[in-house]
């Protein structure tokens, strides 16, 4: 059963986390660190000492503090086989790099499921660890983010990403 923690990144950032055995499975956006998720399993019990969850958090801080830009931190998402090939092909966007929906459509092999990978990317259950927030509209525009655009554009900015306009 999943065990999970909370915590906060650069002063604002609540993020929940959640690992099951050697594997971090879920990271979600919250208002603050007292109140999981309304989604959270409530069986799922707080061990924030449990080791995959104390390297995720050490990694975050890492990388919020432009100290990492790979995390390492082995991960299990759970999806359909096709968000697993959609999460798997985020995973090789490079830090402080965008690609767009329709570049990982082409990656795939398949240029016209630029819908079906945009609601894969949606659904990522691990962003920032899946950085989801790399993937950007054809016109080089911000879409939409589970943490809202505001936090995408913060962490394109921490990455170094200049957007047009």
């Amino acid at each position: 059963m999943p065990v999970w923690t909370s915590a906060v990144f650069a002063n604002h950032i609540a993020l929940f986390l959640a690992s099951e055995g050697a594997a971090l499975v879920r990271a979600s956006f919250a208002d603050s660190t007292q109140t999981p998720p309304k989604d959270w399993p409530r069986e799922w019990a707080r061990e924030p000492a449990e080791p995959v969850l104390a390297s995720a958090v050490r990694q975050l801080n890492e990388y919020f503090a432009r100290e990492r830009e790979i995390f390492s931190i082995p991960l299990r998402p759970a999806g359909t086989p096709f968000q697993l090939r959609v999460w798997k092909a985020l995973e090789e966007i490079p830090y402080g790099h965008t690609r767009t929906y329709l570049d990982i459509a082409r990656a795939l092999g398949q240029p016209a499921a630029v819908r079906a990978v945009g609601a894969a990317n949606g659904r990522n259950p691990l962003p920032i660890f899946v950085p989801c927030h790399r993937v950007i509209g054809t016109n080089g525009s911000l879409t939409g983010y589970g943490g809202g655009l505001d936090l995408k554009l913060e962490l394109l900015r921490l990455e170094g990403v200049l957007l047009p306009g």
